[in-house]
Formats: structure tokens, C-alpha cells, sequence
């Protein structure tokens, strides 16, 4: 049975992000320790789901955000207008001269090579959207009046305030409320987590969080730190029993959480920083849906490809309302955005349809 999913004559947005975004500051192949210079680009795990939408997929996104009113909080503004995304529901904070207050958030990323893993060292504390809170959003608005297809959020953001986990148990609640599809990415970082009651806390927010979600996002790493499900004797370095391990998961979860329409995650083998082994797989009213593998796929930048699968996920359902084109494009688009540097995807359609077809990496003349 397909999504019930709102057509999009009757809707202002096919998706729409709820997510901070901060300032990315990349020293290209060096070091964070070493560097003299640095690429500057955007990302956030929810806004590049609704970047990679509308930038590769050619669909209306916005964002609803919080920025700081000065000249690093346009910047990042001028970032996100680049790629399409709607900004009419991004709050601006006054900005008290030095951030003592509110801030815009900055993530300082190395992509890692070989043996040396990715790092990355975010610098967001007491950041504009860390310090959104219920009340904030005309939810109805946004999904009533106007009308949202999609809706996408995650645990990165429910994890930065207890004020910012409120706002996304309200959000989801007003989502379902008016018929939108909620879909989240459990995305669990210890770090975010730790000094605000750590594991215990994270499990508290997401178990609420998720029985408000149709399109549940995550491998059982995530399911088991967010959501307290258990499977053992895994081994991660084979991308087989981590998908038998997804499937057992699945099997428990939509046990607890009937309103799971969809569960879907990434299939990684980390051979190396620059290699990984790369599918992905999708379960959807009992069934499950494998997509291509793609074997040692060279990796340029690894940050934002999870991302990108989500964004290739919503397109599959929102245009075709097929699971299996659903994963198809996400780890066809999540893949290709691997290859590319910065958090958000330079893929096009075209080029997402010819992976899912099987083409291969000869020159285009």
C-alpha cells in the first residue's frame, strides 16, 4: 500500500526541514591543526535533506531555522538561497555584538584519506536554532494553510537544547495532525547527548519523538543508542550481517512503534576513509527492498552522504510512491554525493538515474 501522500497542487512545499545550519570551514585535503585557509560552504544534517531536494531533485523545499542578524549569519543565508531552499520561515536573532548570547553555529571538517578517518569539531554551543522552543513555528500554517507534503527532522537537532527536543515533539505532533508525512534520521551523536543526560536522555526524547514518525531513518547502531533496542553479535566490518542486523531491528521496532510505514538506512563497510562498501536497504509493510551495491566506492567526502540518501529516499516516494525507487535513488544520490566535497550534494538527476541503471564512471563528452 502506497504513502498517503498530499498531491502537490494542493501543498506550497513538497518537503519541508526543520534543522540548524552552520557554517562549514573545510581545509581541503590538510588538517583543522594545520591550516591557513578554509573552504567555506553549509550543511546541517536536516537542512541538507531539503538542499539536496530541490537542488538535485528540482522539488520545493524550505527550511525552518534560526540565524543571528549579522554578516556571518547572511552568509550562511546566501549558502542556502544558493541551493533553492525557501527561507521565508528562518527567525532572525538580534546580534549582541559578540556572541555572548546567541550565535550562528560553526563546523570546522577534514575529510579524512586512507588510514586517517574524517574529523569533525563543531563550534555551535548557544547557537540561534539551539535556543528554538515550542510556540516559535505557526506549525498550522506552515501545514495547514499552506500545506507540506514531507516533513524531516532529526536527532542531531533534537539534541541540541531540551528547548529544541520540545519543538520537534510539537512539530511532529501539528505534522500529523494535518496529514504530512514525518520522516526522521535518529542520527545519534554521543557528543551532542553527553552533557544533557546522555544516553538515558537521548532514549527519553526519541522513543517520544518516534511515535509520531512514518519514515524512520537509521542502522541499528542508531536504533539501539536512540531508541534502546537490542541485537547481538554483530560484526560491522560485514555489510551482510549489518543488513541481517537492520532486519532484525525492524522486525522489533515496528512491534513498539506500529506507526513506522517505513524504515530505511545505509549499508556501510569502511574499508578505508576513501573506500567504503555502499547500499542501502528499505523496509516497507513487511517487505524489504535492497538497492545496488556499489562496491569500494571512492570516497572524496563522506559528510553528507546519509544526507543525501534521505533526500533520494523523499523523492522516491514523493514522485513515485515506490519503496523500491525510494531506495534506489537514496543510495544512488547518497553515493554520488560522496564524491564530491562539502555536506551537500552536486549531483543532478540525470546522473542519480544512471547510477540506478547500472552506468558506470566512463568520461561524459
Amino acid at each position: 500500500m502506497p504513502l498517503s501522500i498530499k498531491p502537490p497542487d494542493r501543498t506550497a512545499f513538497d518537503l519541508v526541514s526543520l534543522g540548524e545550519v552552520m557554517l562549514r570551514l573545510d581545509p581541503g585535503e590538510g588538517r583543522i591543526r594545520t591550516a591557513r585557509h578554509f573552504q567555506a560552504w553549509e550543511g546541517g544534517g536536516e537542512y541538507n535533506v531539503a538542499r539536496g531536494l530541490r537542488k538535485c531533485f528540482g522539488m520545493r523545499t524550505a527550511l525552518v531555522s534560526a540565524l543571528v542578524d549579522n554578516e556571518v549569519g547572511h552568509l550562511i543565508e546566501d549558502f542556502i538561497l544558493q541551493g533553492g531552499v525557501n527561507t521565508d520561515f528562518v527567525l532572525w536573532r538580534d546580534d549582541d555584538g559578540i556572541g555572548r548570547t546567541v550565535r550562528n553555529g560553526l563546523n570546522f571538517t577534514e575529510r579524512g584519506f586512507g588510514i586517517r578517518g574524517a574529523v569533525g569539531v563543531p563550534d555551535r554551543g548557544n547557537s540561534a536554532a539551539s535556543q528554538l522552543k515550542p510556540g516559535d513555528v505557526d506549525w498550522d500554517r506552515l501545514f495547514g494553510t499552506l500545506g507540506t507534503r514531507w516533513f524531516h527532522t532529526g536527532g542531531i537537532f533534537a539534541a541540541l537544547s531540551p528547548s529544541t527536543s520540545a519543538l520537534v515533539v510539537e512539530a511532529v505532533q501539528a505534522a500529523k495532525r494535518h496529514g504530512t508525512i514525518v520522516s526522521y534520521d535518529l542520527n545519534y551523536r554521543p557528543s551532542l547527548w553527553k552533557s544533557i543526560g546522555g544516553q538515558a536522555r537521548a532514549r527519553e526524547v526519541n522513543r517520544e519523538i518516534a511515535r509520531h514518525v512514518d519514515v524512520m531513518i537509521g542502522n541499528e547502531e542508531d536504533f539501539t543508542a536512540s531508541l534502546g533496542f537490542e541485537v547481538q553479535g554483530v560484526d560491522h566490518a560485514l555489510s551482510s550481517i549489518e543488513a541481517d542486523a537492520f532486519k532484525a531491528m525492524i522486525a522489533t521496532a515496528v512491534r513498539e512503534y506500529p506507526n513506522f510505514q517505513v524504515a530505511a538506512t545505509t549499508l556501510r563497510r569502511v574499508v578505508s576513509a576513501t573506500k567504503n562498501d555502499w547500499s542501502a536497504i528499505l523496509w516497507h509493510e513487511g517487505r524489504f527492498h535492497d538497492s545496488r551495491q556499489y562496491p569500494e566506492l571512492e570516497i572524496l567526502d563522506r559528510v553528507g552522504g546519509g544526507d543525501s540518501f534521505a533526500s533520494g529516499l523523499a523523492f522516491g516516494f514523493l514522485q513515485f510512491n515506490d519503496p523500491q525507487a525510494a531506495v534506489d535513488y537514496g543510495a544512488a544520490h547518497g553515493a554520488l554525493a560522496s564524491t564530491t566535497p562539502g555536506d551537500t550534494s552536486m549531483a543532478t538527476r540525470k546522473e542519480v538515474e544512471k547510477q540506478i541503471a547500472g552506468g558506470g564512471a566512463r568520461v561524459v563528452r
